[in-house]
């Protein structure tokens, strides 16, 4: 197992730019992000940063600097070899699509809401302009 390495924020612009340091500061994964509303309604956000030790303390130490730059940093962590329980029950719940484990690697099958049968295509411009132009519209003064 490599090391694990979590930083928690509140909000989620807060969030995106620690993963972007992170990401960008060593050679580290990220894989999962888990969110929860917390006390007060605030949308609390934690990353998940798997590579080696030395890799995921930097990147961690460089997400957590941006984020305070940006927001708030709840808390900052590194595990330098965690548990598989710690990932696999703990952690498995907030994997990433592409990393979570998968018994046969030769088989995929994309996540529920990614389906090409019940994914709804977005109407063509031309159908809107054709919608507007209706009389019944709204928008239109009578």
């Amino acid at each position: 197992m490599q090391a694990l390495g979590l930083i928690e924020t509140l909000g989620f612009t807060t969030a995106v730019s620690a993963a972007d340091a992170a990401l960008k500061a060593a050679d580290v994964q990220l894989v999962a992000v888990e969110k929860v509303i917390g006390v007060g309604g605030s949308l609390g956000v934690t990353l998940h940063f798997s590579g080696d030790v030395a890799a995921v303390t930097s990147s961690v130490e460089a997400g957590k600097a941006e984020a305070q730059r940006v927001g708030t940093v709840v808390s900052a962590h590194v595990i330098a070899k965690a548990h598989s329980d710690v990932t696999g029950k703990i952690l498995g719940n907030y994997l990433l699509p592409e990393n979570s484990i998968e018994t046969d690697s030769a088989v995929s099958t994309p996540p529920p809401h990614q389906s090409s049968a019940t994914t709804a295509k977005p109407p063509k411009s031309a159908d809107l302009v054709q919608a507007s132009d209706s009389p019944d519209s709204p928008d239109q003064p009578n």
